[in-house]
């Protein structure tokens, strides 16, 4: 998992592929080593103002050929009843532009103060539903497309 609050970047100047070889930022490095080696990506966001939280569009920023022919998938919420939509769209957008591949469902979480208990629990059955096809769809992108890059 990353969290780009554990793994603060600096503000975009350099992508990773543009440093010499063992001088970037060790957060970087390290973040590099989990996208190269990872078959897939889940995004989770929350929205703020309509859009990405910056520390994440910067996370995502500072890596490109990481994301390529892999999978994406995107888990978004918010507090009120929009539930991240925009964010999400937005997350498509530039998940598609660095070169991964975003899967077509979403699981998106509305009012999520009120969706699930103190524990992570989801308190409408729904979700756990929705949980449930959203990752198994995931998982057949994920298998499909590491069988291509091979």
């Amino acid at each position: 998992m990353v969290d780009a609050k554990e793994y603060p970047l600096p503000i975009l100047d350099l992508r990773y592929s543009e440093y010499d070889e063992g001088s970037a930022p060790e957060a970087m490095q390290k973040i590099h080593e989990m996208l190269d080696a990872a078959d897939g990506f889940i995004v989770v966001s929350g929205e703020y103002n309509h859009g990405i939280p910056p520390g994440l569009k910067n996370l995502l920023d500072h890596f490109l050929p990481q994301y390529k022919r892999k999978p994406s998938a995107i888990v978004s919420y918010s507090a009120g009843s929009f539930a991240g939509a925009r964010v999400h769209a937005s997350l498509r957008e530039v998940l598609s532009t660095l070169g991964s591949v975003p899967v077509p469902p979403a699981l998106l979480i509305s009012s999520i103060s009120k969706s699930f208990d103190e524990d992570g629990n989801a308190l409408d059955q729904a979700y756990e539903e929705r949980a449930d096809k959203f990752f198994a769809e995931y998982e057949w992108y994920a298998k499909a497309l590491q069988a291509a890059r091979q």
